[in-house]
């Protein structure tokens, strides 16, 4: 008989729960139903924006990879505030601020593990919007040198001329100095040579300007400079500087290979010499003949 009415108490129990349930659903279901509404209408609006985006990133962001990573990033962020004011509308603001606190705690575990990607990612994101650095420009960093090929989020890949390719972190990039030769147009070659001591030093420098010139033709507010720079060992050295057109290293050893084969012709054709270096051997030993001048007085003796 006891067993009965625990049984029936149980019974009668979890129907007035079921109940209280019932009419708590029945109160509530207009803010479930604008919620779920609400919720609907911020996942639709993500994907709109999304495109929106994406169409407006395209031109100032060549990088398909970094441009996808970046609309996925503001879809989540819009249909978190959805989620977020979803909740609101249920009045779970309890279970509200257990979210935020534990998406809190869970970022902050995230960032100090993956802190060397994340600053990667970051990085990976200034350098898409960075003008001075896009795919195809011919650049130094790091010790290495190449035709950059890809952009990510994790690290820059550059073609050397060797073709070979080289994947830098794009935190190397950001931290340390990198030259691009892209950027400009025009660069300056500078080219060493020598002349003997012997030389008209002016007939040596206009000639070697009027060379130049000739090969390279300066733009405006450029010219081709001459400086002589030192006495050498067997030459009088100098520097000349020109303009030209550069967009990779190879241009510039181009550009010398040039200049150095007009001003060997110039010097050739006006007998002007580039000395090479020069040694003077001496092969006296004063020690042997002195050796040699007393064994003849010793014989004679």
């Amino acid at each position: 008989m006891f067993e009965n009415f625990s049984f029936r108490d149980s019974i009668d129990k979890i129907g007035a729960k079921l109940g209280e349930w019932l009419d708590s659903l029945i109160l509530n279901l207009p803010n479930f139903i604008m919620a779920v509404l609400v919720f609907i209408v911020f996942i639709i609006l993500s994907k709109y924006i999304g495109n929106l985006i994406n169409k407006l990133l395209r031109g100032k962001v060549k990088q398909a990879s970094i441009r996808e990573m970046s609309v996925k990033v503001l879809k989540v962020i819009i249909i978190l505030i959805g989620f977020f004011i979803a909740l609101g509308l249920l009045n779970l603001d309890t279970v509200l601020t257990s979210v935020l606190a534990g998406a809190g705690v869970v970022g902050l575990a995230i960032g100090l593990a993956l802190q060397g990607t994340l600053t990667n990612t970051f990085s990976g994101l200034i350098l898409s919007f960075l003008p001075e650095l896009q795919i195809g420009d011919w650049i130094e960093t790091n010790g290495f040198a190449g035709a950059v090929t890809e952009i990510n989020l994790r690290n820059i890949v550059i073609k050397q001329s060797d073709n070979n390719y080289v994947v830098i972190p794009n935190g190397k990039i950001i931290e340390e100095p990198f030259k691009n030769f892209t950027r400009t147009l025009r660069s300056r070659v500078m080219l060493t040579c020598g002349v003997g001591y012997s030389s008209d030093l002016e007939f040596v420098q206009n000639l070697t300007k009027e060379t130049i010139a000739k090969a390279f033709p300066q733009g405006t507010n450029e010219e081709v400079e001459f400086m002589y720079e030192e006495f050498g060992d067997s030459s009088i050295n100098f520097v000349v500087r020109f303009w030209t057109d550069v967009g990779k290293n190879r241009d510039i050893l181009v550009a010398k290979n040039t200049a150095i084969i007009e001003i060997k012709k110039a010097f050739d054709k006006n007998g002007i010499n580039i000395p090479f270096p020069i040694r003077t051997i001496d092969f006296t030993n004063n020690l042997s003949i002195e050796k040699s001048n007393d064994l003849k007085e010793g014989s004679k003796e």
